[in-house]
């Protein structure tokens, strides 16, 4: 049996709210909607840390942050932690990714044998968290609340050339894939920016949503003081004392996030119609690395466990996963397990330490019965905190707040905290246990700090003198591009071309 092409799709800070079962239908998205229609759908999907480093290395390794050690933006994503990309191309895949990732350290391939673009974000540790110093901004690349107040419409932007080259490069490569230079079988991952704020997007749709009727969040502002602990650092790391938000720059900035979502259907379409085009067969996963709140009780961007911060979208069309929707919770850290067992490629030697599970069977009307966890130990925290989803329930954990217990099928918009209600202590009891068993917060917040301090003064000494930074320069080989004197020109074009001439 040939091993199937494999085609990724990962977006940034896509709030999974809007992915009831594909995209909404007020979502101008007719790519993502079509692709919704092939695929099993999770409803329920949840990052594995609410923020883009940790969320990526762990959707690429099926590790929890505190097993890659990836807590933050700025930790190093070790070289010996195999990832979907080492395992698929030791099974013999090509690998190449187009786009974010959001590496950090010296190594910048996880695997991928080709990468076509360079990141957008910095590779080095300038943005490590410090413990020491709780309540600390630091300005320079903290979030504040400046993507709000300036959303608006841009034709260019630093993320639109981002994405249109991330976009242009994945559909080059398709096209070259379906040359057949190389027999193996292939496994592309694109990665757009998009729609992580800044919320700037070009009038073409911007124009989409002049009539929408979702510009205001379901569940207004909240006075500081009724928010919960985690909720007030983050609203203090975002520097929201310095600005006043008014309603018609929620409306300016939702607005936006949503034409960004139509901006990335078009680029995904590009990609496809080159897939087909190119008449090529891949398995297409479709995914994002974490949410945003998008103004829901006057939060904004990531960082929490709420539904609009830490649920995602996540879609598979692949053959023996019947397209329709399955509810059960499931996690970011179950992509890895997923693609290798879509592609036959074998995970035995490491199975022991991943965490994630294939969703393979759910596909096929199997039943999750293992809770979700999640953590985060970045910005905006003092001490990481942990969370389970179990059934209906969710159950954050830290040891500087008190506990929250939600039912959200209840209480979808998590208004009300259950921990503290006696008709519901047997279920806080079983979840704390759960946690208990799967953490020791004390070990992990040790070990968050250790790192941090490491970093601190490793990226301090690398700053002084020559400063030899690990961002990716992509290797273009211009002797081998196009037509050059040691190619017979007639052998060329007919090997480039596809079809092949009669």
């Amino acid at each position: 049996m040939t091993a199937p092409n494999i085609l990724i799709f990962m977006v940034d800070q896509l709030n999974g709210t809007f992915f009831p079962d594909g995209p909404a239908e007020w979502l101008h998205a007719p790519n993502l909607r079509a692709l919704a229609e092939r695929s099993t759908r999770f409803a329920n999907t949840y990052s594995a840390s609410p923020l883009c480093a940790p969320g990526r290395a762990s959707f690429m390794s099926g590790l929890l942050p505190s097993r890659s050690r990836v807590y933050d933006n700025a930790a190093e994503f070790t070289a010996d932690i195999p990832t979907y990309a080492h395992h698929l191309r030791r099974a013999g895949y090509q690998t190449c990714l187009s786009g974010k990732m959001h590496f950090v350290g010296p190594d910048q391939l996880h695997g991928f044998e080709e990468r076509l673009t360079t990141d957008i974000y910095p590779a080095d540790f300038g943005w490590t968290p410090d413990y020491r110093k709780p309540g600390e901004r630091i300005d320079w690349w903290y979030h504040n609340m400046g993507s709000v107040t300036g959303a608006g419409v841009a034709e260019i932007s630093n993320q639109m050339e981002y994405d249109d080259e991330v976009a242009y490069n994945a559909t080059r490569k398709v096209y070259d894939l379906a040359r057949g230079h190389d027999a193996r079988p292939w496994c592309l991952t694109v990665s757009f920016t998009h729609p992580h704020d800044p919320y700037v997007a070009r009038k073409k749709y911007w124009d989409l949503y002049e009539e929408c009727d979702h510009l205001l969040p379901e569940v207004p502002a909240m006075a500081y003081e009724a928010h919960d602990a985690h909720s007030r650092r983050i609203f203090d790391a975002n520097d929201w004392r310095s600005y006043d938000i008014s309603q018609e720059q929620i409306r300016r900035a939702r607005r936006a996030y949503f034409a960004n979502i139509s901006y990335l259907d078009d680029k995904i379409g590009e990609v496809m119609a080159a897939l087909e085009a190119s008449r090529q067969e891949a398995i297409i996963l479709f995914v994002s690395d974490h949410g945003d709140m998008l103004g829901e009780r006057g939060l904004w961007y990531k960082m929490s466990f709420y539904e609009g911060s830490a649920r995602v979208p996540l879609m598979i069309s692949a053959p023996g996963m019947a397209p329709g929707l399955v509810t059960d919770p499931v996690s970011t850290i179950d992509v890895c397990p997923t693609l290798c067992d879509l592609a036959g490629a074998d995970m035995s030697e490491v199975a022991p330490w991943v965490e994630g599970q294939s969703l393979v069977s759910l596909g096929q009307g199997g039943k999750r019965e293992a809770p979700v966890a999640m953590e985060y130990a970045a910005e905006a925290s003092y001490a990481p905190l942990v969370s389970l989803r179990y059934g209906k329930w969710k159950y954050n954990r830290c040891a500087l707040d008190p506990d929250q217990l939600f039912d959200l099928e209840a209480d979808p918009y998590e208004l009300t905290n259950l921990a503290q209600d006696p008709a519901h202590a047997g279920t806080l009891a079983s979840l704390r246990a759960k946690a208990d068993a799967r953490w020791d917060l004390d070990r992990f917040d040790a070990e968050v700090r250790e790192s941090q301090a490491r970093r601190w003064v490793v990226y301090e000494a690398l700053r002084k003198g020559g400063y030899y930074p690990w961002d990716y320069q992509p290797l273009q080989k211009a002797s081998e591009r196009y037509m050059r004197n040691h190619m017979d020109l007639n052998v060329l074009e007919e090997s480039q071309r596809f079809p092949r001439g009669e």
